[in-house]
C-alpha cells in the first residue's frame, strides 16, 4: 500500500493514549485504523461508507 495521510477523528480526544480512529483517502478508497493498531486497515469505497454512516445515524445499522 502506497504511504498514506493519516489524520485522527476530532472525537479522539487528542490525548496521548493512542486510542483514536484515524482516517486516510487515497485513490477512491477510504482507509480506517485504529492508532495502536496501525497495520490493521479496513478499506471501504465513499458508497458503502455513506451507506454505513447512514445506518448508523437511523439507527438500522444494530442488531435486529
Amino acid at each position: 500500500m502506497t504511504e498514506l495521510a493519516w489524520q485522527k477523528s476530532t472525537f479522539s480526544g487528542g490525548g496521548t493514549s493512542g486510542e483514536c480512529v484515524e482516517v486516510a483517502v487515497a485513490t477512491g478508497r477510504i482507509h480506517l485504523r485504529e492508532s495502536d493498531r496501525p497495520r490493521e486497515v479496513l478499506t471501504t469505497t465513499p458508497v458503502h461508507w455513506a451507506a454505513f454512516l447512514r445506518a448508523i445515524k437511523t439507527g438500522d445499522a444494530g442488531p435486529s
